[in-house]
């Protein structure tokens, strides 16, 4: 008779062998020998299953949480679907200087985690265009009848009530948000202004509109806004997922005694447009001040805010340092250093008795402008003439002075108080002339390498500008470089240069500031930040909704590991069920046997075996 034995990865003891006849032999063995191989099979099982299906699970989630910020950042170019109730939306108008914008945001219902923010992103049209308008001139030119306020920023709102569907109207909130122009008005024209917008607004419009939502902002409020839609463009407000993600340790302002948390690394910016400086950063760490003026000092350039929408919640809180310099930007730097050369230029003539820069046969040489341009300098009805000398260092070295740096620590530009910056743990984004400079001429945008800036600026400046007229008449610029910025680029080179690295002290071999127009391929305004800021708190509402419906419908927000742990209870219940079937089979092949073998043994003696069980 045929036997297969099996015994491979078990002791001897545990040798049981199939027999193609009659039953398995498996069941003559004990029951501890049983009991174990069903535990050591059922622990297994589990162990394999748990790993597999929460691996699979939160593996799924991560990769679907950069699925879906690489799908945000795609799908941020289609047209709002007006049509989803879940959509809700927000109306920004910036009042500048020049003009006037309105920006319409849009939303989707919040997910109800506190520790998440509103995902705002900007409204596009059916062509997926962004919903913006923007009219001339600036609100502050009303300053003197602002009883035409409301008429001058109608076409906005009309414009944005056009674009957010009609029964959202009212539950859609809009902020009035007046910058630079209106800063320099009196505050009783400031005061007039708003009172008008305030009143005749609600009367036309149903958008959700408080005396708080119209105000002038300062420039460190709008230094914060602008930070702050910077970063959540880049996804540094998320939650930590991967390993490799940079990350800081961060002491949250008021609970400085308690535990330093870790969170994403947020980026820190700085914008040199034509007349200022701004530059915006983290301050993870608790500070220290020199002096009790520098602390004052600090005051009115640290804010501290919680973008999370409950004030309980510590994730959300930022310290950011703000600061904002008139006169450091591109143009006005350059301002101030033509009337400087004037200023000296006709002194000296008149202490020396010479005629520098008074003709143009003798001019003054200026090592700021490309090598050979000629230039004029005309103030009080006199004019200096200039002709470029193209020497970047020099240049480099004319202009320090216009940093006004002191000798006290932790400054920078015009001596204000700055911060220390963690240089190996940080990164910067340039933006306006940072980028313009790097990128308009030099072509180099980007990633900012100090020693290769330096040595292509060198070089366009010692360029003859016969030949850099050349290149731009053949197209080798930027398109949107015109002969301004050419003609300007050595100076702004140099201004950058040292504004970045002697006015804010980044050292030379500083590898983290990127130079940028755009960030994701999207211009980010300040008004994104402004929107998020204000409307922190509204994911309150979506997330006592969702609690009112969990607490009646608790059954369908069982999650994913009590379902796993009923699925593993099930199948110990069906493990045990075979097991005890096993241990039934076993008992009755036994009883088998013992009557099989009484029944032998009484036919071997010759008697029958109802005989022999009757005598039994």
């Amino acid at each position: 008779m045929g036997r297969i034995g099996i015994s491979c990865l078990f002791p001897a003891s545990w040798h049981f062998s199939i027999s193609p006849v009659g039953c398995p032999r498996i069941l003559n063995t004990n029951l501890r020998q049983i009991i174990v191989i069903s535990v050591l099979a059922a622990a297994v099982s589990l162990l394999y299953f748990s790993v597999v299906i929460i691996r699979n699970k939160y593996g799924r989630l991560t990769r679907d949480k950069k699925f879906q910020r690489y799908l945000a950042r795609v799908t941020d170019i289609e047209a709002t679907d007006t049509n989803n109730p879940s959509v809700n939306y927000g109306i920004v108008v910036d009042c500048g200087s020049s003009g006037s914008r309105v920006f319409v945001y849009c939303w989707p219902r919040h997910n109800g985690n506190p520790r998440d923010l509103l995902d705002i992103r900007q409204m596009r049209d059916k062509n997926r265009k962004p919903v913006v308008m923007k009219i001339k001139p600036g609100i502050s030119e009303f300053a003197t009848s602002p009883e035409k306020v409301s008429d001058y920023i109608s076409p906005l709102l009309n414009f944005a009530a056009e674009h957010v569907p009609r029964a959202k109207h009212k539950e859609t909130p809009l902020y009035v948000l007046c910058t630079a122009g209106m800063r320099i008005l009196p505050e009783s024209q400031q005061k007039a202004i708003l009172e008008d917008l305030l009143t005749d607004i609600p009367v036309h419009f149903d958008f959700l509109f408080s005396d708080s939502h119209a105000e002038v902002i300062s420039g460190k409020q709008e230094g914060v806004y602008a930070w702050i839609g910077i970063n959540f463009v880049l996804g540094r407000f998320e939650h930590i997922e991967d390993d490799d993600e940079a990350v800081v340790e961060v002491n949250i302002p008021g609970s400085e005694s308690s535990e330093a948390i870790v969170r994403k690394r947020t980026a820190g910016i700085l914008d040199m447009g034509g007349v200022s400086t701004q530059i915006a950063y983290e301050v993870p760490k608790t500070v220290s001040f020199a002096s009790s003026q520098q602390e004052e000092v600090a005051k009115n350039l640290l804010a501290e805010f919680n973008l999370g929408c409950d004030v309980h919640q510590t994730e959300h809180v930022y310290r950011v340092y703000v600061a904002t310099f008139l006169g450091f930007g591109g143009n006005a730097a350059r301002q101030r250093y033509e009337d400087r050369i004037f200023a000296n230029t006709i002194q000296k003539n008149r202490l020396l008795g010479k005629q520098t820069g008074l003709t143009p046969d003798m001019p003054y040489l200026d090592p700021c402008l490309p090598l050979d341009i000629k230039d004029e300098i005309q103030q009080n009805g006199q004019t200096i003439y200039l002709r470029g000398t193209g020497d970047f260092d020099l240049c480099r070295e004319t202009i320090q002075p216009f940093m006004n740096k002191t000798n006290e620590t932790q400054t920078s530009l015009n001596g204000v108080y700055q911060p220390p910056i963690h240089f190996q743990n940080s990164e910067f984004y340039g933006f306006s002339e940072f980028y313009y400079c790097t990128e308009d001429v030099l072509r180099m945008g980007g990633d900012y390498n100090a020693a290769k800036f330096t040595k292509a600026a060198k070089d366009y400046c010692a360029t003859k500008w016969s030949i850099l007229r050349e290149r731009f008449d053949r197209g080798l610029y930027a398109s949107h470089a015109d002969l301004h910025r050419l003609k300007y680029q050595c100076f702004k080179s140099a201004w950058m240069f040292e504004v970045f690295h002697r006015g804010f002290s980044f050292p030379v071999n500083y590898k983290s500031l990127k130079t940028a127009l755009q960030v994701y391929d999207k211009e980010v305004q300040w008004t994104l930040g402004a929107i998020l800021y204000r409307t922190r708190f509204l994911p309150l509402r979506d997330i006592q909704q969702e609690a009112f419906r969990a607490s009646h419908t608790h059954w369908r927000g069982v999650s994913f590991v009590y379902n796993h742990y009923l699925f593993s209870g099930c199948f110990l219940v069906v493990l045990l069920a075979i097991l005890l079937y096993l241990l039934r089979l076993r008992r009755i092949h036994r009883r088998t046997l013992r009557s099989s073998s009484a029944a032998a043994l009484w036919m071997e003696e010759g008697l029958p075996a109802q005989n022999a069980a009757g005598t039994l």
